[in-house]
């Protein structure tokens, strides 16, 4: 495993223009455009000495809907490992181009809470490329430290189509599959979200994933969808914020992204405690999930539980 260092974080407009460069024609033969390999190049990258801002997590907190606090939500870790996500994805080393790449499953294990004043180290590779019934798939493992203590670590399943639907239904190894109780109607609604037309734009601001296809209508029409769409990742942290109250120091949360929400939108949020009612400390669970409001359209399968 080759391992590359960073002091700051990649420059994500660098990155996004690299991005897109893969899409144009004859632009595969540029050393540092992604594409020239069959597997996923054994590299590791670190970036050390990361710092949270306060503003920054003050404004995530907002678009998210936590409340403000010095803890900082599992979710917005994610937020400062994407820099390194998207300049492995974007590395001349990788098979293929990030621009088409879906999201379909997302686990997080927060090990206890980070807090504002800590320092973090972060870790991502990524894993061998595995087939898909939509084509392959490969994660990207995600960790934090503080000094030498493991705080949080991530999986991030992305896959590469090859035939068949646009759709970002997730594939067979993640939650809310046919028969999956988090998948079924009577899961009882407990809210329902007014989601702006500009919510890509507003979440984007404080993430820095300026995605084509959640920024703006016509930007996303040119990847086939007739609307921006809610990135992935604000939707669990939107359902993380939604059971803060009751989640403790240390969990597991593991979702599965099902169709896209196309902004604007109004969807329903729905939960159910699983387990004795001795809560998650005690063994117990949490299965929740997002659907549209009036059509029933899952767009967000998940459970939470004990971390590990």
């Amino acid at each position: 495993m080759t391992e590359r260092a960073f002091s700051s974080p990649p420059g994500l407009l660098a990155l996004f223009l690299r991005a897109g460069a893969a899409l144009v024609p004859g632009a595969s033969a540029l050393p540092f455009v992604a594409g020239k390999s069959k597997e996923v190049p054994e590299l590791e990258l670190v970036l050390t000495n990361v710092e949270i801002d306060r503003d920054r997590l003050a404004a995530y907190d907002r678009v998210c809907g936590f409340s403000l606090r010095d803890e900082v939500p599992s979710t917005f870790i994610h937020v400062l490992a994407f820099p390194l996500h998207l300049a492995l994805m974007t590395d001349g080393s990788f098979p293929f181009g990030a621009v088409g790449l879906v999201h379909i499953e997302n686990r997080i294990t927060q090990h206890r809470p980070v807090r504002l004043g800590e320092e973090l180290s972060i870790r991502v590779r990524a894993t061998e490329l595995e087939p898909h019934p939509r084509g392959r798939q490969f994660s990207l493992l995600s960790e934090a430290r503080v000094g030498q203590e493991l705080v949080w670590e991530e999986s991030s399943v992305n896959l590469r189509r090859e035939g068949g639907s646009k759709s970002s239904e997730a594939g067979r190894s993640g939650p809310g599959r046919s028969g999956d109780p988090t998948t079924e109607d009577e899961l009882p609604v407990t809210a329902h979200w007014r989601l702006p037309g500009d919510l890509g734009r507003r979440y984007a601001s404080v993430s820095g994933d300026h995605n084509p296809i959640h920024i703006h209508p016509l930007t996303a029409r040119l990847f086939g969808f007739p609307t921006a769409i809610a990135h992935g990742m604000w939707t669990k942290a939107r359902c993380l914020a939604a059971l803060a109250g009751r989640l403790p120091d240390a969990y597991t949360a593991e979702v599965a992204f099902k169709r896209p929400i196309l902004l604007p939108a109004t969807v329903a949020f729905y939960e159910r405690d699983d387990g004795d009612g001795g809560g998650i400390s005690d063994g117990g669970g949490i299965s929740f999930g997002v659907r549209d409001a009036r059509k029933g359209t899952p767009h967000l399968v998940g459970s939470v539980g004990p971390a590990g």
